[in-house]
């Protein structure tokens, strides 16, 4: 696999940062959120309670942070594109076993091996994204909340997948793990274009080089950058991961406890992934214009009303709110974390930053799924465990606007 060493035309960047998205697809889209299709059948067929159900996803984000953390050394090792593609490959593979499996253990080990993959392949995308950014400043914003936006072509694709599988499987055993393997499928097929497009990615050595103070400065800068600083957005991403998390875990399981039909819950998953798509061109300029917190701050906010919507009122033009506003908002969180490193931090520091902040993502994710499950579990239902998340995301909103920027980078 080789990459080339000029700068793309903006062309090829838009086509570059597609391909991209394609692993975000694989990596969150449908290795992750697609199990919120799956929880209730799932749940109902095994008999497991909510708290198990979340725990689920629980060692899906607990994977994730172990992948998380090997990341930096593995994109030494292998570089970011052979890791992206590498890592999309083996989430194909562990989504697929998901559907041999009917064991709780069994289960909780596949949702922990796709994480670590999961994170590989988020990881060393964004970290790719953010170079493309910086090859078009003018729209370096753009290519960034394109590349997290292709999480809703995945969250799209699994909800037109997921409710279609499990009709055709109706009334056979486990009818459930045929969702598993056609997701697989899909992943595959993702993974085949992404390996092809990411070939021509401009070439890493020279994107990734510190700014002219030789190879020693360089790894100093890439391992030692100031962590501190950035303390109040780490905080409040930690408090996104375990917020948003329990939304899109549950929600589905919400919408058929008040009696969504099938064909309801495919309509507000889809647009939720493709409002997630949207929030590219949504929010672009917001992540390009401020430099410390305020956007994470801002977005936590929103997310927040969106999460509550649901409990307040079964209606359902409420809910389709709740769905487009989440699928909108929720992505570019993620996004605002790499634009304030990217902002903040010089070139040679971005892997790390965008690490350290994967990190605490992921040990939010950690605590999310099961904490919002055993509060479901309790007298407060479903709807309990989903006010608790939105609670949970407006403190992370108050302490990501407590970050300032810092000093302009090099």
């Amino acid at each position: 696999m080789h990459s080339s060493s000029a700068s793309p035309t903006p062309a090829q960047a838009l086509r570059l940062a597609l391909a991209l998205s394609l692993g975000a697809a694989v990596s969150l889209g449908i290795t992750r959120f697609s199990y919120g299709l799956l929880l209730p059948p799932m749940r109902a067929d095994l008999g497991w309670s909510y708290a198990l159900a979340g725990g689920m996803n629980t060692a899906n984000a607990a994977g994730y942070l172990f992948g998380a953390m090997l990341t930096p050394a593995l994109m030494r090792r292998f570089g970011a594109v052979r890791l992206l593609v590498g890592g999309a490959v083996a989430a194909s593979v562990f989504m697929a076993a998901s559907g041999f499996f009917s064991s709780a253990l069994a289960l909780l080990l596949q949702r922990l091996l796709a994480g670590v993959a999961s994170a590989w392949v988020f990881v060393s995308g964004g970290l790719l994204a953010a170079r493309l950014g910086a090859s078009q400043p003018s729209r370096s914003g753009f290519l960034l909340g394109l590349y997290y936006g292709g999480t809703g072509f995945g969250i799209t694709l699994s909800a037109l997948l997921v409710p279609a599988v499990l009709q055709a499987a109706a009334g056979v055993p486990q009818g459930w793990a045929w969702a598993w393997w056609a997701l697989a499928l899909a992943s595959v097929a993702a993974t085949a274009v992404l390996a092809i497009a990411v070939r021509a990615m401009p070439g890493e050595g020279a994107a990734a080089a510190a700014p002219a103070r030789g190879p020693a400065a360089a790894t100093a800068a890439a391992t030692d950058w100031p962590l501190r600083r950035f303390g109040w957005a780490l905080s409040g991403y930690a408090l996104f991961g375990a917020g948003y998390i329990g939304y899109m875990t549950f929600v589905i399981a919400l919408l058929r406890e008040q009696g969504a039909s099938p064909g309801d819950v495919t309509l507000f998953y889809a647009l939720l992934g493709v409002a997630c798509v949207a929030s590219s061109r949504l929010w672009a300029g917001l992540l390009d214009r401020y430099r410390g917190g305020g956007p994470q701050a801002l977005l936590n906010g929103l997310l927040g009303v969106a999460t509550l919507l649901p409990v307040l009122s079964p209606a359902w033009p409420v809910t389709m709110a709740s769905g487009l506003m989440f699928g909108a908002v929720f992505l570019s969180v993620v996004a605002s974390t790499t634009a304030l490193v990217r902002h903040n931090l010089p070139a040679s520091q971005w892997a790390a930053g965008i690490s350290a902040f994967t990190i605490v993502f992921a040990l939010g994710q950690i605590v999310g799924p099961t904490v919002t499950g055993w509060i479901s579990d309790g007298r407060g239902g479903l709807a309990g465990g989903l006010v608790a998340s939105a609670l949970t995301l407006w403190a992370g909103a108050l302490l990501a606007w407590r970050q300032r920027p810092g000093a302009p980078t090099s």
